[in-house]
């Protein structure tokens, strides 16, 4: 009977402790439960991620800034060049006329190099100027006689298609050249390393700002059309859930081609700047030095500032002072100053532009 009695008690002590066990396991399980219940306002916020190194070009931060130099991309924007790859990934990109009614792009890598770049096309003088304000490593397929006097004749370091098609530039079975030129960043970075060029080197930074500097004569805009003539105007329309701008070339979305993504911006700045005709290929010379007015969109809003020359580089300017670009990618939309912004550039609300004043030239 003593055994029996003992045995009892153990098992008796086993099963309170069990239930004791369980008990404890099911209030951990309510609590763990109840934190889950909890508005998302009420958990505790991660911890915001504090960067050490800014990008020089974007502004934006980073763990490590890449060592090398900007490198500056011809990009063809002819239809028959659309979709282009590996734009949505440059840090700046300026859109120029070339001959006629024809805009290029001068896409400016630095801080995320896409894996291919392209259709590539030829250069003209002013899209040197622009890459020399970085410092940048040059990349075209040809060039107009003047551009070639200038290359040859400076310090700028370049590669041309002429030279290196079938090598480091490849063609697009798929376009029609000269429609289908294409480079990789690795393998353009290569071909200047085989050319004993400094590749990397420190670059100055932009001038930036995390939030945006109020005005007074802040202009709402949420859609600005640029009316170079057909196939070549430019939409910007602002998307408030990014808080960016998206592009598009006549109606279209502007797709990067190699990742699908769209082209969103943190900054657009559209610039007057004096054109001149100079040939009977009815190519330009198209002057930097001396500045004039523009347009910067940031955040939804619109306003009329300034520009200067500032070492090469196009700078926004307000009541003498310069005006920060906001951290992320901008694009820099040149037009003729004569007949300028007010034919150019329609969507703004304040009155003064109206849509039906953006009709070309």
């Amino acid at each position: 009977m003593r055994k029996v009695a003992v045995v009892s008690i153990c098992f008796g002590l086993l099963f309170i402790a069990a239930c004791g066990s369980n008990d404890e396991g099911e209030e951990k399980l309510q609590e763990h439960e109840e934190m889950e219940k909890q508005p998302d306002d009420e958990k505790q916020p991660e911890e915001e991620v504090v960067y050490t190194e800014t990008e020089p070009l974007t502004g934006v931060g980073v763990e490590e800034v890449s060592p090398y130099r900007p490198m500056a991309v011809m990009v063809n924007n002819h239809p028959a060049a659309r979709p282009q790859s590996g734009v949505s990934q440059a840090d700046i990109v300026y859109e120029v006329l070339t001959e006629g009614d024809i805009t290029r792009w001068l896409a400016i890598f630095k801080s995320n190099p896409p894996e291919e770049i392209g259709p590539i096309r030829s250069a003209r003088p002013y899209f040197i100027d622009l890459a020399d304000g970085y410092d940048a490593l040059f990349v075209t397929h040809g060039w107009s006689p003047a551009a070639e006097r200038q290359l040859r004749s400076s310090a700028t370091p370049y590669l041309n298609g002429l030279t290196y098609d079938g090598t480091i530039f490849q063609r697009n079975p798929e376009r029609r050249a000269p429609h289908n030129s294409y480079v990789t960043y690795e393998r353009v970075l290569e071909g200047f390393r085989q050319a004993s060029v400094e590749v990397e080197r420190e670059v100055s930074a932009n001038h930036f700002e995390e939030e945006r500097i109020s005005y007074e004569d802040d202009i709402l805009s949420s859609e600005v059309t640029v009316h170079y003539r057909n196939p070549y105007t430019v939409q910007y329309i602002y998307n408030e859930e990014m808080d960016a701008y998206e592009r598009f070339s006549n109606g279209e979305p502007t797709i990067d081609f190699a990742n699908q993504e769209r082209i969103s911006l943190q900054n657009v700045f559209i610039i007057e700047a004096p054109h001149r005709v100079v040939d009977d290929e009815g190519r330009r010379q198209i002057y930097f030095n001396d500045g004039g007015q523009g347009i910067l969109l940031q955040n939804g809003k619109a306003l009329r500032v300034e520009w200067m020359n500032e070492q090469g580089r196009i700078v926004p300017m307000k009541d003498g002072s310069v005006v920060p670009f906001l951290p992320g990618q901008t694009w820099i939309n040149v037009i003729p100053s004569s007949p300028g912004i007010a034919q150019y550039v329609s969507g703004l609300e304040n009155g003064e532009m109206s849509s039906e004043e953006g009709n070309g030239y």
